[in-house]
């Protein structure tokens, strides 16, 4: 076994372990992938401020994200197919979210259910919800996450129309596989992946496959799958739906001041500035690019969030710098999922969580909470481009 102490070790050993089509799919974004691609590189823009002769002793990484306790101020983000890069998947990175302390949140399009999820864990978490026409089918996933005593609800509002991702789309992905030539020749070079997926009876999307209308098995999925988004979504609709939960509400895929200022006015709880990272509109900013501009329109208003391009303790200490009172990790954590299963995730949680410690102890901070932009250094074009 390789000696792990950064995420990138992580997303080697995901690669090589898990079929190429799960891979891509985490690892890839729409058309040209250039947003993909600028939400981590517009990480670097940013410089830290080092300071000396600093007290660095009882320092705190801990936090709350909408009301609740955390270790550090970092959850992981809703992943669809997670239970494909690795055997129950979800129940494994929500196992070590748990047992970490910080926020876990299930996608709507995860293989393992709601009900599976809560079966194999001690403390709520949290559910994700696309905005769907099938109002029967909402209604119900809204009352199956509350008897999960799900602790937050985070509606994704930038996936309306999915954006076209080439890899995807070349690979043929599905849950279970199409298998192809190719990819049969890809996945006999994952054998401990195949067995573990042999022993588990969870390849399908349980949150859909037989409570979906008309979806009683996977070959029914994919022609509903394709009608299933509400094209037609509004505000009225998301006050809507704010209306159906009596607990946090999260809106996520938020990337522009205005719409952040309505996202407050329907009565969400917070937000999160997200491009869906990168999978959707292809060409817009980076979600850190955008911060502060929502920051400035928003804060006081409502939590803010930030998704996307986060790959180390150094990219969460920039958000929250910036003004995020919380940020979230997908492709990180799946990185450790795919590579170690359940021991993989904690140790991502792990190396963030130090990077994070250590990084807040350079630039002269002992909590979380008293980061901010005087713990950063901005270049002059960075000021222009960003503000």
């Amino acid at each position: 076994m390789p000696v792990i102490t950064e995420i990138e070790d992580l997303k080697r050993l995901h690669k090589r372990r898990t079929p190429k089509m799960f891979y891509d799919y985490a690892e890839s974004g729409s058309w040209t992938e250039h947003t993909f691609r600028e939400n981590c590189s517009d990480f670097d823009d940013i410089r830290l401020r080092q300071r000396i002769a600093v007290d660095m002793t009882g320092r705190s990484t801990a936090g709350q994200m909408v009301g609740q306790d955390v270790a550090m101020p970092v959850a992981l983000a809703p992943v669809g197919l997670t239970g494909m890069q690795r055997a129950d998947g979800e129940i494994k990175a929500a196992r070590a979210a748990e047992k970490f302390g910080v926020p876990f949140t299930l996608s709507t399009m995860s293989i393992c259910s709601i009900e599976d999820v809560a079966a194999h864990t001690e403390k709520p978490f949290w559910f994700q919800v696309y905005t769907l026409k099938d109002d029967d089918f909402m209604r119900r996933l809204f009352a199956r996450a509350k008897d999960a005593i799900c602790s937050a609800l985070v509606i994704t509002v930038d996936l309306q129309i999915l954006g076209q991702r080439h890899k995807d789309l070349k690979n043929g992905l599905s849950a279970p596989p199409k298998f192809t030539l190719a990819s049969m020749a890809n996945l006999a070079t994952k054998i401990p992946w195949g067995l573990e997926m042999l022993q588990t009876r969870r390849r399908f999307f349980g949150n859909i496959v037989g409570h979906a209308k008309g979806v009683s098995d996977p070959t029914s999925l994919a022609s509903w799958t394709a009608e299933a988004f509400d094209h037609a979504l509004d505000w009225d609709r998301i006050r809507e739906f704010r209306s159906w939960w009596d607990g946090p509400v999260i809106l996520k895929g938020i990337l522009d001041e205005e719409d952040a200022k309505m996202a407050a006015n329907v009565g969400a709880d917070a937000i999160i500035v997200s491009n869906h990272g990168g999978r959707q509109l292809d060409g817009a900013l980076s979600s850190i690019r955008m911060l502060p501009r929502i920051m400035d329109a928003v804060g006081d208003k409502i939590e803010v969030h930030l998704d996307g391009g986060i790959r180390s303790g150094q990219d969460v200490l920039k958000a929250l710098a910036l003004g995020a009172k919380g940020t979230y990790i997908g492709r990180a954590f799946v990185y450790g999922l795919g590579a170690m299963g359940e021991a993989g995730v904690t140790r991502a949680l792990e190396i963030i969580h130090k990077e994070l410690d250590i990084t807040m102890a350079l630039c002269g901070e002992r909590d979380v909470a008293d980061l901010g932009r005087h713990n950063l250094l901005l270049p002059t074009d960075f000021e222009t481009r960003w503000t």
